[in-house]
């Protein structure tokens, strides 16, 4: 049975091999890394996914700035190579929207897959937020290359 609970410190060790067997070594240069230096996850929006007592998910929100406006950043979301592709990563996705929103925060932004995102209502924008049909706003923060990022703004 595969639980998914907030995470715990002592996930740290599996949560970063994970990260690698997903991401690369070289996981640490991209942008969205930078926008996570530094920072704590935000209070209550860490997750694990674990089976058997093995981590084998997880995803993380963080607090940031979108202009002057509070928002969440979004990631990494990240599942064990041998489970892709089984629904887990929507899984969690819905558990860490819902809690987030839960919790009264408004927007979420990420760096990321637009196809893979665009179900959760994320979209490709240059420059804006677009509402979904949830209460909280996705946005989808664009970039071309891994070294220029676009903060979506709201109109």
């Amino acid at each position: 049975m595969i639980q998914i609970r907030a995470e715990h410190h002592l996930d740290v060790a599996a949560r970063e091999r994970l990260l690698d067997a997903c991401f690369g070594a070289n996981r640490r240069a991209k942008t969205s890394e930078r926008l996570r230096e530094g920072r704590l996850p935000a209070r209550g929006l860490a997750f694990s996914a674990t089976r058997h007592g093995r981590l084998i998910g997880t995803l993380r929100l963080w607090t940031v700035e979108a202009g002057a406006r509070p928002a969440l950043l979004l990631g990494p979301l990240a599942v064990d190579p041998a489970l892709q592709r089984q629904g887990l990563g929507r899984v969690m996705m819905h558990a860490a929207l819902g809690r987030a929103e839960s919790l009264g925060h408004g927007a979420v932004l990420l760096v990321g897959d637009a196809p893979y995102y665009d179900r959760f209502g994320f979209s490709a924008a240059s420059g804006c937020i677009t509402a979904s049909t949830s209460a909280i706003l996705r946005g989808f923060i664009a970039s071309t290359s891994d070294t220029r990022t676009s903060w979506p703004r709201r109109s």
